[in-house]
């Protein structure tokens, strides 16, 4: 993970503890109260999920570009290869 998403990460973390403490130390009743956490709590999940999906798509990027790099450095190779073997 680049520092970006793990600042991202923190923070999501961070806001999620302390909507869950502050649920928690509310003057409600225990349903609404867990009501509201389960809540946080999926908002959680799915900020998550789409982090966790961006990253996958960054490494799916950096994947091939790393492949194509190095299917270009092959073919440049086999040229040199040919050309050295045709001087031969």
């Amino acid at each position: 993970m680049n520092d970006n998403t793990k600042v991202v990460v923190a923070l999501l973390a961070g806001l999620a503890a302390g909507a869950a403490l502050g649920i928690l130390f509310a003057p409600e009743a225990g349903a609404e109260t867990r009501d509201k956490l389960s809540d946080s709590l999926k908002n959680l999940g799915d900020s998550i999920k789409e982090t966790a999906a961006a990253e996958i798509d960054n490494l799916t990027g950096l994947k091939d570009k790393i492949i194509n790099n190095f299917k270009s450095k092959i073919a440049d190779a086999e040229e040199e290869y040919q050309d050295d073997a045709e001087h031969a």
